[in-house]
């Protein structure tokens, strides 16, 4: 029997027209509204857009953007400056080596969806379409022209696939549903940027310079926004315009430049963060730089056993409580049962070596399992520890940990003389408490990436990438994948245990609670090996960014109240859904997940 398929019909115009825009406009007419839209966009934002101050950032100026207008105003800029591109505008041909198309339509978009955010916030907070002024309506219509002329904008359709006539309506639907996502899909992608020509150093290392200085003012403005329509409006405009500069191949550009100059882009990355409290007027946002540091610190450690080795580790954060725990026992605490008050240096010691030991302990018998029940053993570790350090208060068992109180009142830190408990000021800055410890976790937080590069660098680091490709594959090439496993899982906790020392100092108190597989604010488990999935498993920048997001977006979101989680989660399925190689990929995962993808010449020892 044989089955007969049939290509859907197409009549002339724009279905018939393989490389028609999504709209039936002519894409000269698309161009053009894109272009001026963006540009009237600009114009609008110096307009008012409320007659009141009641709503944040005081969008009632003439001549002055303000709040979220700031933000629709990148928006509108990044738009024109596309449009202009694809024109083919001398000097502005560099900034599209892929394509000013799909760059254009997500510039568009970014700016549409930010500028209707704050027209749907100012409406709803302030009672009505009444409360607008003219600049918010001006606004609102020159983002919807400027991104429905970009969805006009030409691109080649994917040939649709055959279905069978004998199909249900639902199947039938199903496939015609498939077809129309893969034909959007197609609208927003971008070509291939073109080779990037040999540039002398100096202009190369001041590109890697001016790419660090963007980043740490999109990362200082995003962290000082000061109220909560602000910092969503920052993710819209953060987040699509990012994806506009991906597809016009910037981010690509500046991928293969930082490449070239590894280690003057980590050395750079470390100074420009080191000028994130110098920015700040006070300490509030150091408090949260200096947590997102432990949180990322500990998430580039789990990065070694599960993203090079490739173990699912579910109870990591245990080996942060222990590092914490044996810190603050020999740090002089009141509260500690031993009377002790070792050197800093010396603490450190003692945390790092506690977890190293329980690591160590941990691995030994468990890691000849694999997969699920490794899982299920660690996980099982994590609460262990977290109902021991419980339990031993004297009464349930010896008094060790104090029990449910914790170790408390943590003395602060003194390092040659230097109290990091007190505020000093260098150079006319005023360096508060946690600006110290930000600057300490720095320290420690480079010492943990020169780790993670040189083992994976090593031929160590090549054994934990044989283990996670293929286990039996490589026992059978000679590796003794029992040892390797325990080195991997005996230097990630020994490399926690090292930030938990500072951790302990920072907060005071270390209590049980703080050390959960899953709760509403990391670090915990959960929190941690999201980081790493989300960021990138196996690379640098990956969970450094991952933990940096999921630390301050949960942060940021607090008055969604009970919807937190809700959307913090609706957001990851959504990210895991459209990049389920993470944000910062190596090519070897992007290829995993997109088989399309053309595929490199050479690999590297870690897919980098």
């Amino acid at each position: 029997m044989t089955t007969q398929t049939t290509a859907p019909k197409t009549s002339g115009g724009v279905a018939g027209d393989r490389s028609a825009g999504l709209i039936g406009v002519p894409a000269h007419l698309g161009r053009a509204l894109a272009t001026g839209g963006g540009l009237l966009t600009v114009v609008s934002t110096f307009l008012a857009w409320t007659w009141t101050a009641e709503f944040p950032g005081d969008l009632t100026v003439y001549g002055y953007p303000g709040g979220l207008q700031v933000l629709v105003l990148i928006a509108g800029a990044l738009t024109t400056v596309f449009g202009l591109a694809s024109y083919g505008v001398r000097g502005l041909r560099w900034l599209v080596p892929a394509g000013a198309d799909a760059a254009l339509k997500f510039a568009a978009l970014a700016a549409f969806a930010t500028t209707w955010y704050t027209v749907i916030a100012i409406s709803a907070q302030l009672g009505g379409l009444v409360n607008l002024e003219p600049g918010a309506y001006v606004a609102a219509a020159a983002t919807l022209i400027a991104f429905l002329g970009s969805l006009a904008l030409p691109f080649e359709r994917p040939e649709p696939d055959p279905f069978d006539p004998d199909d249900t309506g639902w199947e039938q639907f199903k496939h015609t549903s498939g077809n129309n996502w893969q034909t959007v899909k197609a609208a927003f992608a971008s070509g291939t940027p073109r080779p990037l020509r040999a540039l002398p150093s100096y202009v190369e290392i001041l590109i890697i310079v001016a790419v660090l200085a963007v980043a740490l003012l999109v990362f200082t403005y995003g962290i000082g926004t000061e109220y909560d329509e602000l910092f969503v409006g920052f993710l819209i405009t953060a987040g699509l315009g990012f994806a506009a500069l991906n597809k016009a191949g910037l981010i690509a550009r500046a991928t293969q430049i930082t490449s070239r100059h590894t280690n003057i882009t980590v050395c750079g990355a470390f100074i420009a963060a080191a000028c994130f409290p110098f920015t700040q007027t006070d300490d509030q946002y150091a408090t949260l730089g200096v947590y997102i540091l432990i949180f990322a610190t500990v998430a580039l450690g789990l990065n070694i056993v599960v993203g090079l080795a490739g173990l699912l580790d579910l109870g990591y954060v245990a080996f942060l409580g222990v590092g914490a725990y044996a810190a603050s026992m020999v740090s002089g605490s009141p509260s500690s049962p031993f009377d002790l008050h070792l050197p800093f240096w010396a603490a450190v010691l003692v945390g790092a070596a506690a977890s190293l030991v329980f690591g160590v302990l941990i691995g030994a018998p468990t890691l000849r399992l694999r997969g699920d029940y490794l899982a299920i053993v660690t996980l099982g570790f994590g609460e262990i520890f977290r109902i021991t350090a419980n339990n031993l208060d004297g009464t349930s068992g010896p008094d060790v940990t104090n029990g449910s109180n914790g170790i408390s009142s943590i003395p602060d830190l003194k390092i040659l003389g230097f109290d990091l408990g007190v505020q000093h000021d260098i150079g006319g800055f005023s360096i508060g408490r946690f600006a110290n410890y930000f600057f300490l976790m720095l320290i420690i937080t480079a010492v943990v990436v020169l780790v993670f590069r040189r083992s994976g660098d090593s031929r160590i680091g090549r054994a934990w990438v044989a283990i996670r490709e293929d286990e039996t594959a490589a026992l059978a090439m000679g590796i003794n994948g029992f040892r390797v496993k325990l080195i991997a899982f005996a230097v990630g906790a020994t490399l926690a245990g090292l930030a938990g020392t500072v951790q302990a100092h920072v907060t005071y108190t270390v209590t049980p609670e703080q050390y959960l597989f899953a709760g509403t604010t990391p670090p915990n488990s959960a929190f941690l090996l999201a980081a790493v999935v989300l960021g990138g498993m196996g690379t640098i920048a990956g969970p450094l960014i991952g933990a940096s997001l999921l630390f301050l977006i949960p942060n940021k979101l607090q008055f969604l109240g009970d919807y937190q989680l809700f959307a913090f989660g609706l957001a990851l399925v959504l990210l895991m859904r459209f990049r389920p190689e993470g944000l910062i990929a190596n090519r070897r995962r992007k290829l995993e997940f997109h088989e399309e993808a053309e595929a490199p010449t050479t690999l590297s020892k870690t897919g980098a």
